[in-house]
């Protein structure tokens, strides 16, 4: 198998959680560039409508769905379409995610609650759901979307969200975790830990506390709209069948730095 073999993920589907806008669209144009069929889902079914579009004119097949990760309802009715319309799942992006910003000892229950549900048990239901399929398929990749603040604790000044910091630290955990039960399966599950990435979400923040984070970004920038593809594409294709519980950190060398 030579190096193109490696990386072809062509006539492959995937599905990409909140892949209306963000890194969750920048991925799903990723895997269409490079052949896949894509299915984009998230709460906003109109931006993931504009996604697909998009993709279509990559001469890949596509599909738009409404779906809240909170709603198993929602995540079959996501995993019983695209079986119905390409015929298996063979790459799940779990990228769906939220914050809330809030001093750690004043954060409201309900905000905690939404968070977590989300960026956790949004990520546990859709990969149990998909997790099957692939099991039955003898094959398949998950990706679930990490950060970079689920490493340690934040500097309050930079980063005020302990919902969103724990949420993630425990996605890498999970990502460890289910990576081991799923290895025997052939079904690889890894997870990428952006750093600091412009996007709608992140826009505020990063318009309040930007120099800060930059000056402490090794590489002097942040993500660009290119930076998060290759990871994802790797993740996604033979070339990382070896490559089991992973946390990839694409961060501009933040996470590398000692001080």
């Amino acid at each position: 198998m030579n190096i193109k073999d490696l990386y072809n993920i062509k006539g492959k589907t995937a599905i990409v959680t909140g892949g209306g806008r963000g890194l969750g669209e920048q991925m799903a144009l990723a895997f269409a560039e490079a052949g896949a069929n894509v299915v984009v889902c998230s709460r906003k079914l109109e931006a993931c409508q504009e996604v697909s579009e998009k993709l279509v004119k990559q001469g890949v097949r596509s599909l738009a769905l409404q779906c809240d990760v909170q709603n198993p309802n929602d995540i079959q009715f996501v995993v019983q379409k695209t079986i119905e319309e390409f015929g298996s799942i063979d790459i799940l992006v779990n990228n769906s995610g939220a914050s809330w910003m809030a001093p750690a000892l004043d954060m409201e229950i309900d905000k905690w609650d939404l968070v977590m549900d989300i960026n956790v048990k949004g990520v546990f239901l859709f990969s149990q759901a998909v997790g099957k399929v692939m099991i039955g398929q003898g094959s398949g990749k998950i990706i679930n979307i990490a950060s970079i603040t689920g490493f340690g604790g934040q500097d309050p000044r930079v980063a005020d969200a302990i919902g969103y910091a724990t949420s993630k630290g425990a996605v890498i955990n999970f990502t460890k975790d289910l990576a081991v039960k799923l290895a025997p399966y052939n079904v690889q599950v890894n997870a990428i830990a952006p750093g600091f990435f412009p996007t709608k979400m992140t826009k505020k923040f990063l318009d309040f506390v930007g120099e800060s984070i930059l000056n402490r970004t090794p590489a002097g920038r942040f993500g660009s709209d290119q930076d998060i593809k290759g990871p994802a594409l790797f993740l996604a294709s033979k070339a990382s069948d070896f490559v089991v519980g992973h946390v990839l950190t694409v961060d501009g060398g933040t996470i590398a730095q000692v001080l």
